[in-house]
């Protein structure tokens, strides 16, 4: 797992700003990737698949949840992330993409935000 995005994520959720996110091209860096070239588009999807996986495992929210798209119609999660989130059965198959993101990124920062965390 890459230790780096790892903290990272964990460092984000815990914040306080006010969504608790973080972009792709924020968290890039990190991995020495850059995300204007599509294999290192795939490289961190398969970063965040990871984390996201371990974190599942272990009986907690998904942690990638906090990384989203930048800009205007940014916000959410790549296509990648709720693929994941179907995968391993985070996600029905019939269930809308935004609410889904909606509330498993309130579950990630109550989580992280907790006692204990």
């Amino acid at each position: 797992m890459h230790e780096a995005i790892y903290a990272r994520l964990i460092a984000t959720a815990r914040a306080g700003g006010a969504r608790g996110t973080v972009t792709y091209g924020e968290i890039a860096p990190l991995a020495d990737l850059d995300m204007g070239r599509p294999d290192h588009r795939a490289r961190i999807g398969e970063i965040l698949d990871e984390i996201s996986a371990h974190e599942h495992d272990h009986g907690r929210p998904l942690l990638s949840a906090v990384v989203v798209h930048a800009g205007p119609d940014g916000g959410m999660p790549g296509r990648g992330f709720f693929d994941m989130a179907k995968r391993v059965g985070a996600q029905r198959t019939n269930e809308d993409d935004v609410a889904f993101f909606a509330q498993e990124l309130t579950r990630v920062l109550g989580f992280w935000r907790g006692p204990g965390a």
